[in-house]
């Protein structure tokens, strides 16, 4: 009986000992996690120029065998309320997938050529500042009716709308209208460059999810005209060129993928 509960004894010690083992590696990894992810937010805030730090996040686990094996899976780069030239403040975000640290160390160097696998670049425009930009202090944007109970929110994995068919409400003032319209709008991109941003406005909307606001046939075209831009200046972090433009929410998107590209820190704010 007594040599029972000695091995009872041992078997919970030894499964104390493990447990604490697990848990103190995955502390470990944790913190180590923290710190790379601390010190890329202030490399990049540094490198781009930021104002302040960046949100970052790099994933996949465990964190210290990526750092050893000189690859990190994926990060996230998010800067919200960037100051922006043409619409006052806009965000930036960049998701790197199967990034090679070979020349650049875990922590990352500022001025390393960082080979990424994947990349996803995007601009986000709340309607806020763009209704500021139409002249539309009141604007709020809607993906296309026919994708708003879409399960995935949207066409691509971002969750980004498609870009035919948005819905804009506000109040078109410039166009003499005092009352709030509801207005399909195409978007588009434009310029050599691929970095100016078009708005088409196409047809009154009306009925339910709307504004409800007939348009008299000749105020039309002119509160079409006042739902109808062109945004220039929208350079995807790190130089990515645009391949969808759409809604998420009230924001307007620009997102650039592409794949087997080579970048720097110092291209994540192109402007």
């Amino acid at each position: 009986m007594s040599q029972n509960v000695q091995v009872r004894k041992l078997l919970i010690a030894l499964s104390a000992a493990v447990v604490a083992a697990v848990v103190g590696a995955v502390g470990a990894d944790f913190g180590a996690t923290i710190y790379a992810e601390y010190r890329l937010a202030r490399t990049v805030r540094t490198a781009a120029g930021l104002s302040f730090d960046p949100s970052v996040a790099i994933l996949g686990f465990p964190f210290i065998r990526q750092a050893a094996r000189h690859h990190f899976n994926e990060i996230e780069i998010k800067a919200n309320g960037v100051d922006h030239q043409v619409v006052g403040r806009a965000s930036l975000e960049a998701t790197l997938h199967n990034i090679d640290l070979t020349d650049a160390s875990w922590l990352i160097r500022p001025d390393a050529d960082l080979p990424v696998g994947k990349l996803e670049s995007r601009i986000i425009i709340d309607s806020g500042h763009l209704g500021r930009f139409m002249g539309m202090k009141d604007l709020m944007v809607e993906a296309p009716s026919k994708e708003t109970n879409d399960a995935t929110g949207g066409t691509t994995e971002s969750g980004i709308s498609g870009s035919k068919g948005l819905v804009f409400t506000g109040t078109p003032k410039k166009a003499d209208f005092d009352k709030p319209v509801s207005v399909t709008v195409d978007l588009s991109i434009a310029g050599t460059d691929q970095t100016t941003l078009v708005f088409t406005a196409t047809d009154i909307q009306t009925g339910p999810g709307t504004a409800d606001q007939e348009v008299p046939d000749d105020k039309k075209a002119a509160v079409l005209a006042a739902f109808s831009a062109k945004l220039p200046g929208q350079k995807l972090p790190f130089g990515v060129r645009p391949t969808t433009e759409g809604a998420r929410g009230s924001d307007i998107i620009i997102e650039g993928i592409t794949e087997g590209v080579t970048i720097r820190l110092d291209g994540f704010k192109q402007s």
